[in-house]
């Protein structure tokens, strides 16, 4: 239990009408979770306003009500208190119920198109090996310590994303490593934490049926860094041109990573095969696991956040050495026959490109490069041709099939994304709607040394199709049918 005028503090409160030192027993903001003496937030959502269930709350038993428009009837018994953003004060709210865990723990944000599950995992498992008990929180698993959480978002919402930190400060957690999402920022999922680290990997385009425009995807990221305090440090990648706009109005201290230019972090690579990459990272020789140049990124970034993190340059680089892939992020195995499966989560056109691209750094120009891709329903329409195009581009076959179709048509949204095609591309496409079919179809087309890629949903155990979350794993499939 909270009292109501402690849980409100730095709010940017409107007005107040009621008495506010009475207990809260619960904090919610969908009124179907309200319990007696519960707060209930009325948050303006993108499908659904808050306002509306104002009554319902208060009817399940809602003691007070924060709000930014008070109801036409006011109830005697309830405390209306208003204010200019719900979404931002949920955050403020959700911190201050829980004691503000994220002041009681080092708190490290990531966030950039790709590469945030690889990076804020990779972190987890360095932490986890150098001695420290510590939490995730990723678009795969939330993690307090050892024991894991189903994820049902990137970043959670403000109540539970405090809920999940007070259980890692309650646990005995140093460190928490989480992905920030640009939803959960522009939804004020993050108001009132404290980070102690913020970290950009790079941008590129992708949420465009949430934000609309690419400037707004790239100023909700930008939010992240203009609102943290003088003594946290933002560190951002300065290959990628949005590095620097991240940086502009931060009151962080400021640190760069680089492979091409000169930066605070800089990163050369040496080999780049699938048996994985060795790297110079500022002057010492590293092998990794990992593969690729966009990994040679998120490892570069991983040991410039441990570093300012205050531990060993030596000790990180060791345990680095050892740990292996993310599952889904360029996750591969080569088959009894000879062909190299790889599967990835790749969703975007800049993710798609980086593994095709790794992909041809690597081969040597004999092997077939066969690549399943689908896009997801009830998202970005614009992307869907600018996937087929990168696929075509950079691969010798290409199979478009489904990926999550949600509410659509997956029909449909194949024939979106060959829409662009030339002739020339076209002929190197087959599309299949059944994903299953797809990849065993893939399969068939290999020979002895050939590389199969299966793009778009990497860890994920499910396919959404109307309503429904269906089981459904890439690897799994993969190595069934390469068994055959």
């Amino acid at each position: 239990m909270k009292l109501l005028k402690d849980i409100l503090y730095k709010v940017d409160l409107d007005s107040i009408e009621g008495n506010t030192n009475c207990a809260i027993s619960h904090l919610c903001f969908d009124s179907r979770e309200v319990q007696k003496d519960a707060l209930f937030v009325a948050v303006k959502g993108s499908v659904s306003d808050g306002h509306s269930y104002i009554k319902t709350a208060i009817d399940r038993g809602a003691l007070a009500i924060v709000c930014e428009v008070l109801p036409s009837e006011l109830q005697a018994d309830v405390v209306y208190v208003t204010v200019k953003d719900s979404a931002e004060s949920l955050g403020v709210i959700a911190s201050n119920y829980y004691d503000n865990p994220s002041e009681k723990i080092k708190l490290i944000g990531v966030t950039g198109t790709n590469g945030k599950t690889t990076v804020s995992t990779l972190l987890y498992s360095l932490f986890q090996a150098l001695g420290y008990k510590v939490g995730l929180i990723s678009t795969v698993v939330y993690k307090v310590g050892s024991a894991s959480i189903d994820a049902t978002h990137t970043t959670p919402d403000a109540v539970r994303l405090n809920a999940l930190l007070c259980q890692m400060v309650a646990e005995g957690c140093k460190y928490c490593f989480m992905e920030v999402s640009s939803h959960a920022i522009d939804q004020g999922r993050i108001a009132g934490l404290d980070f102690d680290q913020a970290l950009f990997t790079n941008i590129s385009r992708d949420h465009l049926d949430y934000h609309d425009t690419y400037d707004a995807y790239i100023s909700a990221k930008k939010k992240f860094f203009d609102d943290l305090s003088p003594q946290a440090i933002a560190i951002v990648n300065k290959d990628n041109k949005h590095g620097a706009t991240m940086l502009h109005h931060t009151k962080a201290k400021k640190k760069t990573f680089s492979l091409r230019l000169t930066a605070d972090y800089k990163c050369k690579i040496i080999e780049n095969q699938f048996s994985g990459l060795h790297l110079n990272i500022n002057g010492q020789d590293v092998y990794t696991k990992l593969i690729g140049s966009f990994n040679a990124a998120n490892v570069l970034l991983t040991y410039a956040a441990a570093l300012e993190l205050g531990e060993d340059s030596l000790q990180i680089l060791t345990v680095l050495s050892a740990l292996n892939a993310v599952e889904g992020r360029f996750q591969q195995f080569k088959s009894d026959s000879g062909i190299t499966s790889i599967v990835d989560y790749a969703h975007t056109p800049d993710a798609l490109q980086n593994v095709l691209k790794t992909i041809a750094d690597i081969r040597t120009g004999k092997e077939k490069v066969i690549c399943i891709v689908g896009c997801g329903g009830d998202r970005d329409v614009g992307k869907r041709p600018l996937m087929a195009h990168v696929a075509c581009q950079w691969a010798d076959q290409v199979i478009l099939t489904s990926d999550n179709p949600r509410t659509e048509d997956p029909k449909a949204i194949i024939e979106d994304m060959k829409a662009d095609l030339d002739p020339p591309q076209l002929k190197k496409v087959l599309t299949l709607e059944d994903r299953r079919e797809a990849i065993k179809l893939g399969v068939t087309f290999c020979s002895e040394g050939d590389i199969l890629l299966v793009a778009g949903k990497g860890h994920e155990k499910y396919q959404e199709i109307k309503g429904k979350r269906l089981p459904f794993d890439d690897m799994a499939i993969l190595k069934e049918h390469l068994k055959d």
